[in-house]
């Protein structure tokens, strides 16, 4: 749990500054996706692929965390919840993908995947850089500061996966990192799905008593 779930007061992204560094981190991970993707086709890498997935879902949570800014916690905690749903599917996807590979193993080109995975880690360290002041939130906040960390976390997998294929000329290295960050993939969803589901709970109760208090009132 994070030391922020005690408070009332959470952040929850209402702020030009916080706006102006998601949009950066949008174009970052937009651009990676492209780039990896390409890349990951070429090399024949799960791996890089996988990653490739990582950086457009992040792209699409962030451009969600932005549309919701503002809106009552019920509609962040379901946007929330609809970005753990939509890391869990990503995570399953890499698996089945994965074990898919394993049935016909060919060597990935190490070269490349070392290459992208370096330019990867950069544009995720820029992207926690740009982020950092603002990891403690609601769960639409703390989401966004979550993918940027597993993003920077599965990029050195990649890196070392390029080593592995490269020392060891064959493409399971590949395989165990994308099998890795489907793990990360899934464990990142239930967090999310999890506070997203409590903040819900506590949305409906708190309109509760505020429905309760009204008629007291009246």
């Amino acid at each position: 749990m994070s030391a922020s779930c005690g408070h009332d007061a959470v952040f929850d992204g209402i702020s030009n500054d916080y706006k102006r560094r998601l949009w950066a981190v949008i174009a970052i991970n937009a651009g990676m996706f492209a780039i990896e993707m390409i890349a990951g086709q070429l090399a024949h890498s799960q791996a890089l692929q996988a990653d490739a997935l990582d950086f457009f879902a992040d792209a699409l949570t962030y451009g969600i965390s932005l549309a919701v800014i503002g809106a009552s916690l019920k509609v962040r905690a379901t946007a929330a919840l609809a970005k753990g749903v939509s890391l869990l599917l990503m995570g399953l996807w890499v698996f089945g993908s994965t074990v898919d590979r394993v049935i016909y193993l060919g060597t990935p080109q190490a070269e490349i995947m070392g290459a992208i995975g370096f330019m990867a880690l950069a544009a995720n360290v820029a992207s926690v850089l740009i982020l950092m002041r603002y990891k403690d939130g609601d769960a639409n906040v703390r989401s966004v500061w979550l993918c940027s960390r597993n993003d920077a976390i599965g990029n050195v997998a990649v890196m070392l996966a390029a080593l592995g294929v490269w020392g060891s000329a064959t493409g399971w290295p590949d395989v165990v990192v994308a099998f890795g960050m489907a793990a990360l993939f899934l464990s990142s969803a239930w967090q999310i799905v999890r506070q997203s589901v409590s903040e819900r709970r506590s949305a409906g109760t708190h309109s509760a008593h505020r429905h309760h208090d009204h008629h007291h009132t009246e």
